[in-house]
């Protein structure tokens, strides 16, 4: 038993629990009672971390706890900055990244040599050493940019990607000066530093999504999965380390080579963003408050002189590179303001290279005293520079992403009318597809409708059996944790019905339903009377567009999608709202789709993909008689994609009769998809059920030109 006196309440604090209490209502109420004034929260933390320290009223020292949650919160920025990355827009905007990242890196370094040799008096390597913490910065505002919903913005990816190009260019800038000083830079070092840096980018770029993959395919447990991926990063960042550049390169690289198994709509996703965010990053963000020390700034003159001077080249310098890609690419200023937020922000790598530099001894002068490569008055003002540019970064990031918010929201709403509401009706029946089913449904409906899902679960109207109900209502409560978990709510509802098939198209009318998802189960396939009576049943009933899924694999191991699709299918009416599904499914997931088709058709998918950051490649196939050819194309972590037509479609082919049996003979080991394309025979009061958007208007009467079709697509997609 404790007792009262037996605690130690002398500052600083060293009672564990008393500690971690503290830092955790500082996390709590530090940016609630600094929003009051319009301080962004990153500050509000920095500020927090500067009164609490050993600078401040040393109520906490910064002592290895401290230290240690502060280096993972650095590494899960950088790691949840490559996570997000859109890849196909990544890829896409390389070439503007290097540009970016050229300009960020020889910008800053030209003026910093300037005024480090002119202005401050330093030698030529100290100049340059502090040249290269101008150049380098952290991503210190990133978590604004992503709570603003903007990080699959253009201006974001390249920044994200210049950072890393700048980032290694200035500890590469490190190492050479401190090996040039202490005259370690011979030929071995050059040849050392090489072979380890290609043997880390090639572990952590082909092994981690390798064993990624097979961690994925073999283990669901929420738990371990996410240990798994925080066990991944750290080994990259030590990696990193191990081949001579920071950690923070190796935890960004981990989340680049990770960025496909976690789609942006998943559990995981979720569960990794809330941790770093809640306690991870807020813990680096006051570990470097408490580094903060006021008092030096008034008692030695040269300290502030090299403050001053760090402080505005630092800036200027980050600024002017933000400019100047704005010029070159023709950006916005809210862009503009979300590059130089994103890139102003001096912490994790300025301090490793201060702090490298403070600790090279050069020699000692007539009193004894050891000369440094970088001084005291060096090691104060950086710590000046952190805090007033973390600010600026903050302010202006967060500035920057307001206005770049309500642009892409204005670009979403210059449509003339908006798009129908979503309603996505899961049926659920088995307990081991559940979770699958509603990934499924979260991945392909528009992000911005939390509440599009509903789980159905059909009770005959005859049973008597009070254990049904009960049986069905657990389903359900599974259905709705697994959409939790992915910060969507889901409609739960159990219908009695005569039989099952008046039961779902009964619902769909009910609820006015626009799609609907049917599992099958994993260990029965499906049949030519299953499609049969699915065709002629409920489909015959319905509408909607109508998906029949296949899972034999997690939706996030999946690599690409062959999407077969039939000649004329862009004649039927809901071409675009298949087409927008399969966009969000290979968007969201990060996988690779690639269209067969007829040439009349691909060249309409075309006219999308050009707009649209998603990696799409095209095959021409019209001969549905040669389908089994498709199955040589297919590999192991492939799915297959088939759009179908009801017996009345214009794009109906005879083949599809045959389908059931080719995939239960040939497609068994994949996932695959059958789409049935949303029909349209409706009157104003069908109309008004969808959402009354004035979209279905022009399709009700056919997509007649490629104009029309890009510029409704254009209407139906999420601009990013």
């Amino acid at each position: 038993m404790v007792l009262l006196a037996d605690l130690n309440f002398t500052l600083p604090w060293s009672n564990p629990v008393l500690i971690f209490s503290s830092i955790l209502f500082i996390i709590l109420f530090a940016p609630i009672l600094l929003n009051r004034i319009k301080i962004p929260q990153l500050i509000g933390l920095i500020m927090a971390g500067a009164i609490i320290g050993p600078n401040g009223i040393n109520l906490l020292e910064r002592d290895s706890s401290v230290i240690l949650f502060g280096t993972v919160g650095l590494l899960y920025i950088m790691f949840l900055a490559g996570l997000e990355v859109d890849m196909a827009d990544f890829k896409k905007n390389s070439n503007k990244s290097i540009i970016f990242g050229l300009f960020t890196f020889s910008i800053p370094m030209t003026l910093g040599t300037l005024s480090g040799f002119y202005l401050l008096e330093f030698s030529l390597p100290t100049s340059i050493l502090l040249a290269s913490m101008f150049a380098s910065h952290t991503l210190l505002a990133y978590p604004i940019i992503s709570k603003m919903g903007i990080v699959k913005n253009k201006a974001v990816n390249i920044a994200v990607g210049g950072t890393v190009i700048t980032d290694t260019l200035a500890l590469l800038v490190l190492a050479v000066v401190v090996g040039v000083s202490v005259g370690e830079l011979t030929s071995d070092f050059w040849i050392r530093l090489i072979i380890s840096l290609i043997i880390f980018a090639s572990i952590v770029s082909f092994v981690f999504p390798i064993l990624g993959r097979w961690f994925f395919k073999r283990f669901d447990d929420n738990i371990s999965q996410y240990i798994f991926v925080l066990g991944l990063v750290f080994l990259a960042a030590f990696l990193a380390e191990a081949a001579g550049v920071e950690a923070i390169i190796g935890a960004f690289l981990a989340g680049l080579a990770l960025n496909k198994l976690i789609p942006h709509t998943s559990p995981l996703m979720n569960r990794i963003e809330f941790v770093g965010n809640a306690l991870f990053i807020p813990f680096f963000l006051i570990g470097v408050g408490m580094l903060i020390d006021f008092r030096v700034f008034f008692n030695d003159f040269e300290t502030i002189k090299v403050a001053a001077v760090m402080t505005v080249i630092a800036t200027l310098s980050k600024y002017l590179a933000a400019l100047l890609t704005q010029k070159t690419f023709k950006f916005s200023s809210a862009q503009r303001d979300v590059i130089f937020g994103l890139s102003n922000a001096q912490a994790a790598a300025t301090l490793a290279a201060v702090l490298v530099g403070y600790n090279v001894i050069l020699g000692e002068n007539e009193s004894g005293e050891p000369i440094r490569l970088l001084s005291e008055s060096v090691l104060n003002g950086t710590i000046l520079m952190i805090l007033v540019t973390c600010t600026i970064a903050s302010f202006v990031a967060q500035k920057g992403a307001v206005r770049l918010a309500i642009e892409e929201e204005n670009d979403e709403d210059e449509v003339d009318g908006k798009t129908a509401h979503e309603k996505i009706l899961i049926p659920v029946n088995y307990p081991e597809s559940i979770s699958e089913l509603i990934n499924l449904g979260v991945t392909i409906k528009t992000q911005s409708q939390k509440d599009a899902l509903i789980a159905l679960n059909i009770i005959p109207s005859d049973s008597q059996d009070p254990s049904k109900e009960k049986y069905a209502k657990k389903l359900l409560e599974k259905a709705s944790i697994c959409a939790s978990a992915t910060d969507n709510h889901l409609t739960e509802l159990v219908r009695y019905d005569s039989n099952v098939i008046n039961g779902i198209t009964n619902a769909v009318k009910e609820n006015k339903a626009t799609d609907i998802i049917l599992g099958l189960h994993k260990d029965a396939g499906i049949s030519g009377s299953f499609l049969g009576k699915l065709t002629e049943g409920i489909l015959g009933k319905i509408n909607v567009t109508a998906l029949i899924y296949n899972s034999l694999q997690p939706l996030n191991t999946v690599s690409r999608y062959l999407v077969v699709v039939p000649p004329n299918a862009e004649k039927e009416m809901g071409f675009a709202f298949w087409l927008l599904r399969i966009w969000n499914l290979g968007r969201n997931t990060s996988a690779k789709l690639i269209f067969y088709g007829s040439k009349e058709t691909l060249n309409f998918i075309k006219q999308v993909q050009k707009k649209f950051s998603v990696e799409a490649v095209f095959v021409e196939f019209s001969d549905w008689d040669d389908f089994l050819i498709l199955a040589k194309d297919l590999k192991e972590n492939d799915a297959l994609v088939v759009v179908m037509s009801r017996k009345n479609g214009v794009s109906y082919e005879g083949q599809m009769e045959k389908l059931p049996k080719y995939l239960n003979k040939y497609f068994m080991q994949n996932n695959y998809i059958l789409i049935y394309p949303m029909q349209f025979n409706f009157d104003e009061k069908d109309l008004n059920a969808y959402g009354g958007s004035p979209l279905l208007k022009p399709i009700m009467t056919g997509v007649d030109s490629l104009e029309s079709f890009t510029q409704l697509v254009g209407q139906l997609f999420k601009r990013k």
